[in-house]
């Protein structure tokens, strides 16, 4: 498939979705995890920064652009479903050439996140930054805006659909509340125009992503935690080896 096939293929699937059936995007941390998952049988795929950060031996702040950007595209390399990354905020890289190194990697979709070094950007100052990252990409990458309000101590669900309805209107195509309690998503939902995305704990302390279906969520992603589940297993058959 082209890559602009995959563009298109990912962007429909974030519409017509049903309350019971929501995009599920589990997120490779390299090219093999990337295979198991497109072999199970997901259409698409979305790199967790924090994941892809572990496997290349950084804290997530810390990864250097180019090796994100080089290991995610030997996770689009390694695939035929459409793979979208979680690029944090950009990397400082101006929209066009942050666009350019994404198309790069063969990614058709981008996770870009509204705070830096621990603190909320200005959500005005953000939504044209995104403008321009639109404008720079025109329908090549599907973006992935993220909400960072209740991730930064900011619990009012009415700052996060303010903050939406910005990245909306700069040309967002999906906007990412993270860690918002399941029970304000419907609030999200309703003051939220497009998809939305939420994220899934897998510890079992949280909704499955069919609830999470019904709550609201368009699609469902679950950040570095395939990773870290698999760096568990394997602690456990390592001390098995050593028995």
């Amino acid at each position: 498939m082209s890559d602009v096939g995959k563009v298109e293929l990912f962007r429909a699937l974030h519409h017509g979705r049903t309350p019971e059936d929501p995009l599920v995007l589990p997120g490779p941390w390299d090219a093999v995890s990337a295979q198991v998952l497109a072999e199970a049988g997901f259409p698409a795929l979305a790199t967790p920064s924090a994941g892809v950060a572990a496997s290349l031996g950084y804290e997530d702040e810390d990864v250097p652009a180019d090796e994100m950007f080089a290991a995610v595209a030997r996770i689009v390399r390694a695939v035929d479903v459409p793979v979208s990354a979680d690029i944090r905020d950009g990397f400082g890289l101006p929209p066009k050439e942050l666009v350019e190194r994404l198309l790069e990697t063969g990614a058709v979709g981008c996770n870009l996140e509204d705070s830096s070094g621990g603190e909320l950007k200005d959500p005005r100052e953000h939504a044209d930054w995104l403008a321009e990252v639109r404008a720079a990409a025109g329908g090549a990458l599907f973006v992935n805006a993220r909400v960072d309000t209740f991730a930064r101590g900011v619990p009012d669900p009415g700052r996060a659909i303010e903050r939406a309805a910005l990245y909306v209107a700069a040309g967002a195509d999906c906007v990412y509340p993270i860690y918002a309690p399941p029970e304000v998503l419907p609030l999200l939902r309703s003051g939220i125009q497009g998809p939305v995305n939420v994220f899934a704990r897998l510890d079992g302390k949280g909704p499955l992503p069919t609830e999470l279906g019904g709550l609201g969520a368009t699609r469902i992603t679950f950040g570095p935690g395939l990773q870290r589940w698999a760096a568990q297993a394997l602690r456990g058959m390592a001390d098995q080896l050593r028995r």
